[in-house]
């Protein structure tokens, strides 16, 4: 099947189209395949076998800033004569001076000082916060989020592409097909620099007792973008350029179109744009406009997201306002999609009246087809409305265990994974910041099992779920003709439909992968179940 599937050119062959689909399209796990996967679940070595071989439909909340690892980020910075500078314990560029007592030239470290090189590690990471490794004092929502600016600008001018490519290898060690990642794109600087100097005149009222706040005024919004139009319509080509480069040099970062293509280069990869909640609201709206014009103009920008804590004093500040802007844009761009942080809180870490509404507002005033995190869930008014509400409108909902542990301190039965499925809310597992957090996709999957006893049917259902909810371009598998497919080869309008549609298409790869998986689970379980 791998060779079969690489490459779009020979995705789309014929012979690729009848040897890769799935025996019975939709065909739910049975109690057979349930029994086998509760059986291996008993050992937790012979599970991360098994779940490492399980194909996994997409990874939907990946930041591309936090997926790669400290060890990666330091080998990049050495590459780049960067130092370390352990006063501020962060990676510095080049030139970086003399070293000194305080800067510690990385090239070459792990040789020289492996306890370092260690160290450093910890400081770039949550290595074993879990384990109580490392400051007692220092929360893990702390040593998460600081990691961001220990990063700095160390790794050089490739870091970014590097990034994104280390990214798809790790995507498909996972056994994943498809990535949607988090990432910024050069558009948006001109555009918050045009937006920054424009006087911020809308009458917004900030309430901090959860009241309806005062509503935007339009007219004064679309003032704005007005005079913004001209800038966005010089930075949209522009920025399509860079992203042109960047993915001929991810290309050949991993090999693809060679001989000897990586597995990374049979991922398929999409970007969110990400705006950032903890800036003024001339900087956010500089952001969004930028965001939504790219997202239609450039098909590599599927959708958009919020991020930065959702806890942060500005984020909890204008939460009401930038749903409202989403709105706005929103009415502008109704074909955007949008999958927003929200609920990515926990009783004590904010006041309670923070709890109360985020979720909803994200789902019913800014219109996110996607949520990230939702740990808050149980705290929302009315919170069994919104869930109604989420299972109605098939609004997905991106868990993220590791993180969720890490930063918050929720876990196990305090999480709210069971409310939603209980509730009829599609779950899809991410990884969020996986080299922050140590953790990979197949982790996730793992704690799903052993913490939440996730059977392998609905384990199964997540993987296809995340391809169905992920922003893809196309219809859905199950949405036509592909549906009644039954054997390997599809119908006429089947493959017309795998034909138009990336999404049916990684979601046909998808069945009949789960298919090769589901026949080698049934012989390794017998072999090495205890």
């Amino acid at each position: 099947m791998s060779a079969c599937m690489r490459g779009l050119a020979a995705l789309l062959a014929a012979s690729c189209l009848a040897s890769a689909g799935p025996a019975v399209a939709g065909a739910p796990a049975d109690a057979e395949l349930d029994a086998i996967f509760a059986k291996a679940a008993t050992s937790p070595p012979l599970l991360r076998i098994l779940l490492t071989k399980m194909p996994k439909g997409a990874d939907l909340h990946n930041h591309a800033g936090g997926g790669a690892y400290a060890e990666d980020f330091i080998t990049w910075a050495a590459a780049a004569d960067g130092c370390f500078s352990k006063s501020s314990q962060s990676l510095v560029p080049a030139p970086c001076g003399e070293p000194s007592a305080d800067l510690v030239a990385l090239k070459g470290l792990p040789e020289r000082d492996p306890d370092l090189y260690s160290d450093i590690v910890d400081a770039l990471s949550t290595r074993r916060f879990e384990q109580g490794v490392g400051e007692p004092e220092v929360s893990g929502h702390r040593r998460f989020f600081r990691t961001f600016g220990r990063f700095g600008r160390g790794g050089g001018a490739d870091r970014g592409v590097n990034i994104q490519a280390e990214a798809l290898r790790q995507a498909a060690l996972d056994n994943t097909l498809y990535l949607e990642l988090m990432a910024g794109s050069s558009a948006s600087r001109a555009v918050v620099e045009a937006s920054v100097a424009i006087p911020w005149t809308d009458p917004w009222i900030r309430t901090a007792d959860g009241a309806p706040p005062q509503q935007l005024d339009a007219k004064i919004l679309q003032a704005r973008l007005d005079q913004l139009k001209p800038v966005i319509a010089k930075a949209l080509p522009a920025a399509s350029v860079v992203a042109d480069a960047n993915d001929k040099a991810i290309a050949a970062l991993n090999r693809c179109g060679t001989a000897k293509p990586e597995p990374a280069c049979d991922v398929t990869l999409r970007y969110l744009l990400s705006i950032s909640r903890q800036r003024p609201p001339e900087v956010v709206f500089g952001q969004m406009a930028a965001a939504f014009a790219l997202v239609r103009a450039d098909p590599r920008y599927v959708g958009i997201n919020i991020l930065e804590p959702e806890d942060g004093p500005v984020s909890l500040r204008d939460y009401r306002l930038h749903m409202r802007l989403f709105a706005f844009f929103k009415a502008l761009y109704p074909d955007v999609p949008l999958t927003l942080h929200a609920g990515e809180l926990a009783m004590g870490l904010t006041p309670p009246r923070d709890l109360r509404f985020h979720i909803a507002e994200a789902v019913k005033i800014a219109g996110a087809r996607r949520i990230g995190h939702g740990v808050d869930i149980a705290y929302e008014d009315d919170a069994e409305t919104v869930l109604a509400r989420m299972a109605r409108d098939k609004v997905a909902v991106e868990i993220n265990l590791t993180s969720n542990d890490v930063i918050l301190g929720v876990k196990g039965k305090d999480h709210p994974l069971a409310l939603y499925m209980a509730a009829g809310v599609p779950v899809t597992l991410s990884t969020d910041d996986m080299g922050v957090a140590r953790s990979d996709l197949t982790q996730e999957y793992m704690r799903a099992v052993l913490e939440h006893g996730v059977s392998y049917g609905q384990l199964k259902q997540m993987s296809r779920d995340s391809l169905t909810y992920s922003f893809l371009q196309g219809v859905s598998l199950w949405d036509g003709p592909c549906v009644a497919a039954s054997g390997p080869t599809p119908s006429a309008a089947c493959a017309a439909v795998l034909k138009a549609s990336p999404k049916a298409r990684d979601q046909w790869r998808l069945e009949g992968a789960l298919d090769a998986f589901e026949a080698s689970m049934r012989t390794i379980v017998p072999k090495l179940a205890p």
